[in-house]
């Protein structure tokens, strides 16, 4: 490990880097480069399985920089290629089939499904969703049944040493682990001066309040969040720009205030 970084970035994708439409990344270009230029870590963190992000992370040429995968259930090292058929998810399967009956086939996951199931309850293209099923910590799935028996569903799972988290549309299993968790263990790794940490929904709270300096990108599209403590006293802003418009916006101006 070379000397420690002056700042370490960590972002979500989706929304924050990437726009919420086209998924494109062009108006960060600015801040991207900076970034590189300055030899400054960016970290990938998503929900995103690595199969998803390696491409993204070798397009923005930071192999040599580790990605924060699956909403944190694990890490995808620097210049390591997606593992194939992972024990962790195995087990998480057979954890989830072992359930009664009757529970197990009120969710749905993504290993229940094929690509093109993936891709119509996803709205991704069918190579992304087929990216999207290859799975190694956690498993994302529908559920179809009250809230009453979703909190048994969610027991059940619990007393077997599975975490049950509702993001938006997706009810995701897992053996434990957040953004915020992942960033940690990094953050130990480099032993960066600062840590920024840019996202735009409740999967990333966790990661904005463990920064030393957080950036709410705003979202249009989705509910805004709620007022987090950092925000009264400066240490967490939020742009007024959306997507990669905005985190280019935020990332130039954490920049420009350590003088770099």
């Amino acid at each position: 490990m070379s000397a420690a970084p002056s700042l370490l970035v960590f972002t979500d994708l989706d929304g924050t880097l990437l726009d919420h439409d086209s998924y494109g990344y062009g108006p960060a270009l600015p801040a991207l480069d900076a970034l590189k230029a300055r030899r400054i870590p960016l970290v990938l963190a998503s929900s995103k399985t690595a199969a998803e992000i390696a491409p993204l992370r070798a397009k923005l040429g930071r192999e040599d920089c580790p990605a924060i995968v699956e909403n944190g259930a694990g890490i995808l090292p620097a210049h390591a290629a997606p593992e194939a058929g992972a024990a962790d998810y195995a087990r998480l399967r057979a954890v989830l089939d072992g359930l009664a009956p009757g529970m197990r086939a009120r969710f749905c996951g993504f290993g229940d499904m094929d690509a093109a199931g993936v891709a119509a309850i996803t709205g991704l293209p069918d190579a992304q969703a087929a990216l999207a099923r290859r799975r190694a910590f956690s498993e994302p799935g529908v559920w179809d049944g009250t809230p009453a028996q979703e909190a048994d569903f969610v027991a059940a799972l619990a007393a077997r040493g599975v975490q049950a988290r509702r993001g938006g549309r997706f009810l995701t299993l897992s053996f434990g682990g957040t953004k915020a968790d992942r960033m940690a263990e990094i953050v130990a790794q480099y032993r960066p001066r600062r840590t920024l940490a840019l996202g735009d929904a409740p999967n990333d709270i966790e990661m904005l309040e463990a920064a030393d300096r957080g950036v709410i990108v705003a979202n249009p599209h989705g509910t805004p969040l709620a007022p987090l403590p950092g925000e009264a006293d400066g240490r967490i802003s939020r742009t007024s720009k959306p997507g990669p418009e905005g985190w280019n916006a935020a990332v130039c101006a954490v920049l420009s205030g350590l003088g770099a």
